[in-house]
């Protein structure tokens, strides 16, 4: 079993809920009432998500690096 690192984005949405992105994999977001729970679910869903791209033996891309910005406006 291969083991895979993404790195994910954990923000506040405009109800008060916590939202989980994993960049790397389009799409693949989770939602939860903590910022925990909202990672935990988000860890099933790409666990879901790799599955689901290796039984079409399609592939998964993994990260380069990451990198902050810093940009005014």
């Amino acid at each position: 079993m291969k083991h895979y690192q993404f790195t994910i984005i954990v923000q506040r949405d405009e109800e008060g809920n916590y939202v989980a992105i994993c960049p790397a994999l389009q799409g693949c977001y989770s939602e939860g009432e903590t910022p925990e729970e909202a990672v935990a679910y988000l860890k099933d869903a790409i666990q879901l998500h790799i599955e689901d791209r290796q039984a079409r033996n399609e592939p998964i891309y993994e990260e380069l690096f990451s990198q902050r910005l810093d940009v005014a406006a």
